[in-house]
């Protein structure tokens, strides 16, 4: 890449080591990326030429999770590395077991990728999404690489479609395939002369979906809730990935019913962040945690707050309205996640970058927000309409199972025969 860019990623570089001496997601990301390579060579040995899959952090793996778990299934004898750039991502999945390694993905600085490369030596690399690194994809393309990405979505006002954005332009171009989500994407790449993309969909729709066919009960949720959706029950309202800006949106109107039960599972949960929560909830909160040392904890409790990783996507089958956070910051968390079980999502007005979310918007399966008054009378419509709910919830669902393939298209392209 050229010297600006290159400058750019040093630069980067630098304000992450600066920042890991009080910053800690920044030190676990230096930290890690120091012993990727030992990592690598300790797991995969210097001859296994792997598939690599890239994914920035936990969103985009849960994209790419279902191929890698298709290939898993279909040549069991292939060797995979899985690589993050975020902590969020790598700290989460570090004992992943659909990889034989999963590592921290060094800075793109031209030194720091020709030894990656030249241990890793991929058969084939995955990109998910969003994952442009100028030094990476030129050294695959000059290595004879065949380099993918998957599940993209490009929009006009992005880099690679102004005047000056030639340098990110020829990153494109590096790719052997690009797989996007829609035909919107595939007009955008042609403008620019990008001709090799398939209109493939999102292969989260069908990560979902099998998060769903698999989903395990949890007796603490069950108990709380009073069952699966069953006639007669209070309405639980389920806000995923919540952010304190969320909180000040919905909790106003959940505090003013004494018909609704909140499950809480906050995006980030230390004990000062659950603090905060249940100081502004008006009625008793019970913990998940305590509540699964002790079942009976949850009686008579209002709200439940989630503080663990990993029990979303199950606890979301217990909702009649899903709340879906981050919509007040820098973009929505996973909607899919919880419309797949035939649930209304409600999100804030950051959304943008999210095609599902116009999507079942337009549909009539999601509902943007952007006060508490606007919240209020949205959640206060899907409450107390059950007819209204019921329709919510059934195109929520159809737009899921409509979208459903992705993973195939892709697989087939990639590993074909």
């Amino acid at each position: 890449m050229n010297p600006l860019y290159n400058a750019g990623i040093r630069l980067y570089a630098l304000a992450a080591s600066v920042a890991s001496l009080r910053n800690r997601k920044a030190r676990l990301m230096v930290d890690g990326q120091r012993k990727t390579l030992e990592n690598i060579e300790r797991k995969l040995g210097r001859d296994s030429r792997p598939v690599w899959v890239h994914a920035s952090s936990l969103g985009e793996f849960e994209q790419g999770r279902p191929l890698i778990e298709k290939l898993r299934r279909e040549h069991p004898g292939r060797k995979i590395l899985l690589t993050f750039f975020s902590p969020s991502g790598y700290e989460v999945r570090r004992n992943y077991a659909g990889a034989d390694c999963v590592a921290y993905l060094p800075f793109d600085k031209p030194s720091n990728v020709r030894r990656f490369l030249d241990l890793v030596n991929p058969s084939v690399a995955v990109f998910v999404k969003y994952e442009f690194w100028g030094n990476y994809l030129q050294q695959l393309r000059r290595r004879g690489v065949p380099t993918y990405l998957i599940s993209a979505i490009f929009r006009p006002g992005q880099i690679f479609f102004r005047p000056w954005g030639g340098m990110f332009r020829s990153m494109l171009r590096c790719y052997t395939h690009i797989f996007v989500q829609d035909e919107r994407s595939r007009q955008l790449l042609a403008s620019v002369g990008v001709d090799c993309v398939t209109v493939a969909g999102d292969t989260r729709f069908d990560r979902v979906t099998d998060i769903c066919r698999t989903t395990v009960a949890l007796e603490p949720v069950e108990r709380f809730c009073g069952g699966v959706r069953r006639p007669g029950r209070l309405p639980v309202m389920i806000a995923g990935s919540s952010w304190g800006p969320d909180e000040e949106a919905y909790l106003p109107w959940v505090n003013s019913r004494d018909d609704i039960r909140l499950i809480i599972a906050p995006h980030e949960f230390d004990a000062q962040r659950i603090a905060r929560i249940a100081a502004q909830v008006e009625g008793r909160c019970v913990l998940y945690s305590e509540a699964e040392r002790d079942i009976t904890a949850v009686d008579g409790a209002k709200c439940m707050i989630v503080d663990c990783f990993g029990k979303l996507s199950s606890i979301y089958r217990y909702g009649d309205i899903a709340y879906i956070g981050g919509g007040f910051g820098a973009g929505i968390h996973n909607i899919n996640e919880a419309a797949v079980y035939g649930m209304p999502v409600v999100f804030g007005p950051r959304h943008a970058k999210f095609k599902e979310a116009s999507d079942l918007i337009a549909e009539g399966g999601g509902f943007e927000i952007d006060s508490p008054e606007s919240c209020a009378a949205v959640l206060g419509a899907l409450a107390d309409n059950p007819e209204h709910l019921a329709d919510a919830s059934s195109k929520a669902a159809a737009y899921i199972r409509r979208n459903l393939g992705a993973t195939d298209k892709v697989y087939a392209a990639i590993f074909p025969g």
